[in-house]
């Protein structure tokens, strides 16, 4: 195991760990040097987990000395089937209300459309900019005042082929909600391809960054595989350097969570191993790390 850094890092266990159950999970990331986990819905599953079994991914965790970080929420707000859409909002609030149950207090959440899932909106082709963004803020009338209640912070995090896709376009959120709870998951893969100016952008959002996701990202704003990659970190465009000082300056003492999303080396080179693709990006967080003071 790597010597530890003063900063708190994570891993997001989704594609390759699906049917892993949470003591092994933790386990091995623990043994990694992972101090946090964060959980996706591949194990957070409020309609199907009665509260005991939620409360065992915190308290699994904590039987191996870490945290969960943060709740990966992520789903879709522009959908043109009205059922669809109000039950992925319920469903959120649902999600909030048990993460506040069981004592987790940061959950992810994006806009969408999600371009990687079939039969997406498209817009503006086939739903007008301004109605996909009303779309967008009936759920987040909705899922801002559970949040409130609860006091659970909703990380909000830019996604590629999403409205809100980085620094600029995940303004209007902010523009239109004054909320406490209300926050960023400053994730710099998205807004790196639009060449956004990382440091620079984690100063502007200052203490509203609650969570911090780690992934590297190289090529030009289109289609994942086509014309950009996210690949080991590192190897990228990210200015790491620049990331890790502007998160200290702005005094962040979050979780840095591994979104591990190199797909084509994940699959070709690792064989769907996701286990050795923690232990991968460990060694490029340590890497990355030294020389920074």
């Amino acid at each position: 195991m790597a010597k530890k850094s003063d900063l708190k890092f994570a891993f997001l266990p989704r594609e390759g760990f699906e049917h892993w159950q949470p003591e092994h999970i933790c386990r091995e990331l623990s043994a990694i040097g992972y101090e946090g986990v964060e959980w996706s819905r591949h194990h957070f599953k409020p309609r199907e987990m009665s509260p005991a079994e939620l409360k065992r991914l915190v308290d699994v965790p904590s039987d191996f000395e870490m945290e969960v970080s943060e709740i990966f929420v992520a789903l879709d707000y522009v959908v043109k089937d009205d059922n669809a859409r109000e039950d992925n909002i319920k469903l959120t609030q649902e999600c909030i209300q048990a993460a506040a149950d069981i004592g987790v207090n940061t959950v992810n959440v994006s806009t969408g459309p999600q371009r990687w899932m079939p039969n997406h909106v498209k817009v503006p082709q086939e739903m007008s900019e301004g109605a996909a963004w009303e779309m967008i803020f009936d759920a987040f009338d909705k899922i801002i005042a559970t949040a409130e209640a609860h006091k659970v912070y909703l990380a909000v995090e830019g996604v590629w082929g999403m409205l809100a896709h980085d620094y600029y376009s995940t303004l209007p959120l902010f523009i239109r909600y004054d909320s406490e709870y209300l926050a960023i998951n400053m994730d710099p893969s998205h807004g790196n391809l639009l060449r956004n100016d990382i440091p620079w952008v984690i100063k502007q959002w200052g203490r509203k960054i609650r969570h911090a996701h780690l992934k590297d990202s190289i090529g030009l704003p289109g289609q994942d595989g086509e014309t950009f990659i996210f690949p080991v970190l590192g190897e990228g465009q990210v200015d790491w350097p620049g990331f890790f000082s502007a998160m200290k300056d702005i005094d962040y003492s979050g979780f840095y969570s591994v979104e591990f999303e190199s797909f084509f080396y994940w699959k070709n080179v690792l064989k769907k191993d996701m286990l050795e693709a923690a232990k991968i990006s460990w060694d490029s967080i340590q890497s990355l790390l030294s020389g920074q003071s």
